[in-house]
């Protein structure tokens, strides 16, 4: 039996907004360098399907540097370098449950085992944070998160930075943990990202609804 969750994404495909909104991304890459890769946008959901998601870790755009942002936030792949933000998570990562401080920055291993690393806004102008938001995929993303969150299946969703926490009102069932902090950008991480410990506390909630923990390691 289909679920619910695996119509979400070919429905809003279907709506005016969508249409629009890759007009707007397709008429910003005639005239810069828009990241992700076409190709790279809907990684997120093509690697962590909704009817398999188990954990939302939910970032706020792309990276806009060349080569960085490939679908996954927070995530670049392997042989870029890992950016500041991720380098922070990392380092939480090692404090909280004791592994060794991975050695690239790609996370599909986290996404293959139901991680969903979903930013609010899928695509970005090269240079320009935040150019591309406003235009549609908030709607989009909004959408996902909501349906996740009217789930009957226990979700954990991990909210940092202001932004992410603007979506808390998402997230209806009482079924669901959500863990928030400070953002791990050097900006905020000092004010309450370093010491949170949410690897831990996500494996926690996962094993007392009945499921797996994850596995952090990435190497």
């Amino acid at each position: 039996m289909r679920s619910d969750l695996d119509n979400i994404v070919s429905d809003e495909m279907q709506k005016h907004y969508w249409a629009d909104l890759q007009r707007f991304v397709q008429d910003e890459r005639a005239i810069a360098s828009v990241y992700p890769d076409d190709a790279d946008v809907l990684n997120s959901l093509n690697i962590t399907p909704l009817t398999q998601t188990r954990v939302v870790i939910l970032g706020q755009d792309p990276y806009h540097g060349p080569g960085q942002a490939h679908g996954l936030a927070f995530s670049v792949r392997r042989g870029v370098k890992i950016p500041p933000s991720l380098a922070n998570i990392f380092k939480e990562l090692t404090d909280d449950i004791g592994i060794e401080t991975p050695t690239h920055g790609c996370l599909e291993h986290w996404a293959q085992q139901g991680v969903l690393l979903l930013n609010s806004t899928l695509t970005v102008q090269a240079g320009r944070a935040g150019s591309h938001s406003g235009h549609g995929w908030e709607t989009f993303t909004d959408t996902i998160i909501a349906a996740l969150g009217d789930s009957q299946r226990p979700i954990v969703f991990v909210l940092w930075g202001n932004s992410a926490r603007q979506k808390r009102n998402l997230i209806k069932g009482r079924q669901h943990t959500v863990i928030e902090s400070a953002h791990p950008s050097p900006l905020s991480a000092y004010r309450g990202f370093f010491g949170s410990r949410p690897f831990s506390a996500i494996n926690r909630a996962l094993i007392a609804s009945g499921s797996d923990a994850i596995d952090w390691r990435i190497n």
